[in-house]
Formats: C-alpha cells, structure tokens, sequence
C-alpha cells in the first residue's frame, strides 16, 4: 500500500511541477532548462509525500487527488523546490563537491558551476512564488505557509544545520550535537512538509503539533539511515557517491555510535514517530510511511 501512495504522490507532484516549468521563461541562456533538469532527474518526491500524507491522516475522508490543482500540489511542490535547491547547493564543489545525484550528473557537472548556483537561487524563490499561487486559502494562512517554509529552510534552519555541518567535518562532536545538526539540516524541511499540508486542511495548533512531533522523530530517523546506508551500500543503489561521508571525516550517527548503535536508533526513533500520530483520526499513511523510512535501501 505504502508504495502505491508514494507513487501517486509523485506523480501528483510531478505533473504540478511541469505545469509550472512550463510557465518559466525561454531565452538564449540556458537557466529555465537547468531548472528543469534539477527537477526531473528523480528521486522518491518523499518531502511532497509528506505534504499529502499529512492531509489524508486528519481527515478519514478525504479525497487526496482531486481533479483540479489544490493548495496541497503547490505546497508539495514548493517544499520539493526547496529540497532540490538545497541538493544542487550542497552538490557544490566549495560544499561536498559530488558528481552524481540521483543517478545522474550533477547540475555543475551537466552544466557548469554558475550554473548550478543560480539554478539553486531560482529554485529557492521560485518555491515561495509556488505558495503565492494558492488562491482557495484565507490570505493569513497563506502567509503563514511562507513563513513556515521560509524560517524551515533559512538560517533558522536547514541553511543553519548546513553550517554546523560544515563545521563539524573532522571534529569529534557528541550525539546531542548531531541530533542539534540533523534536526536543521534534513529534519526542519521535513517537519515543514507536514505542516504545510495541516495549514492545507485548516488544521489547528494541536494538530500542527502533532505533526511537527512525528517530523522531529522522522527527520532523525531519515538522517541516521542515510548515514547507514552511505557505509552498507553502493553507488548504483544510492543513486549518489557512496562512502563520501566516511572518506571527508564527516560527522555521523555510524561515526558516533557504531553501525549497530545506529540501526538500533533508527529503530527507535521510528517507534517514537509512529507513537506520536496515533491519536490522529487517519494515522495508517504515515504509521507506515515511518517504517518505509526507516527500511529503506536507498
């Protein structure tokens, strides 16, 4: 069931996202089609996943893929534009100079290096322009998305947990450190995922809550598996350079605690994600989400 409801998140996301580059400039240089193929070189679309799945777990009845275009499309793909610019930034030869994403070149390998920093630039304020788009919510809740999104991916948090992660390469940190790290870094723009999608459904603060918990514990989660997984598994698998983290002395879950240490606390925190939403009235979607995340192979 679980991949069933991925999959049709992606394409949901998907064919929003095309509607959208369709709209975006042609000219002699080549930024819109750079644009593009950050875009459209895959990936699970999990963090538009999220955005969905939190709808459907407060309301038992909803219909999550209606015909029309919903705020829920453009709040998944402004939060995947996010994503992708942070990708493209991070891909940097100054961050962690990497040649494959997805499988695929990275944007300053396919194209160039300029290139690949104002696609990132274009993507990051293109994503706010997406939450303008939405015309069927009160203006206050609205602005409030932008807000989220905004202080979820600024220097309050995934561009500050970047820093702190620059700065942590070939230190010796403690746990709580990392957590501090990771809860910025890949943890804020998940959390955010699922708050848009409550500011989707008018929910409230205790459902927002509710929601940031389950983010908070998933977030971790995520993070420690992607650190288990860049020392148990290949390239091809990954889709990236495998064994990067290990080679530039990064700080990680596996450095601190062990390869079995880090299993056992992603365990853990899924359990703790699946505990928090189970007084929600529809929390199956993202009971089993966690468990995805927390299984997964790449």
């Amino acid at each position: 069931m679980i991949e069933q409801h991925l999959n049709a998140c992606k394409a949901r996301v998907e064919a929003c996202l095309v509607a959208q580059l369709n709209q975006l400039p042609r000219s002699e240089v080549q930024l819109a089609d750079a644009v593009a193929y950050s875009l459209k070189v895959g990936g699970k679309r999990l963090r538009p996943a999220l955005v969905y799945s939190a709808a459907a777990s407060l309301r038992a009845d909803l219909t999550l893929f209606p015909p029309n275009l919903t705020p829920l499309d453009l709040a998944a793909a402004a939060i995947e534009s996010i994503h992708t610019y942070s990708l493209v930034h991070d891909d940097l030869p100054a961050m962690d100079n990497d040649d494959l994403r997805r499988g695929q070149p990275t944007v300053h390998r396919q194209y160039d290096e300029a290139t690949a920093i104002l696609v990132g630039d274009a993507l990051q304020a293109w994503a706010f322009e997406l939450l303008t788009q939405i015309d069927t919510l009160p203006a206050d809740k609205v602005v409030a998305m932008v807000k989220e999104l905004a202080q979820a991916s600024g220097p309050k948090g995934m561009v500050l947990g970047q820093a702190l992660d620059m700065q942590a390469t070939g230190a010796s940190e403690s746990v709580d450190y990392l957590k501090q790290l990771h809860s910025l870094k890949t943890g804020a723009l998940i959390r955010s995922a699922l708050r848009l999608g409550a500011y989707c459904m008018n929910a409230g603060s205790k459902e927002r809550r509710v929601l940031s918990a389950y983010g908070d514990a998933i977030g971790l989660c995520f993070q420690v598996v992607d650190d288990i997984l860049d020392v148990t598994t290949d390239s091809a698998t990954l889709g990236k350079t495998a064994g990067k983290d290990q080679e530039a002395d990064k700080l990680t879950y596996v450095k601190l605690l062990g390869l079995e240490g880090a299993k056992a606390e992603a365990q853990h925190l899924c359990a703790q994600a699946k505990a928090s939403v189970a007084d929600l009235p529809n929390p199956q979607v993202l009971v089993e989400l966690a468990d995805y995340i927390c299984n997964r192979a790449s």
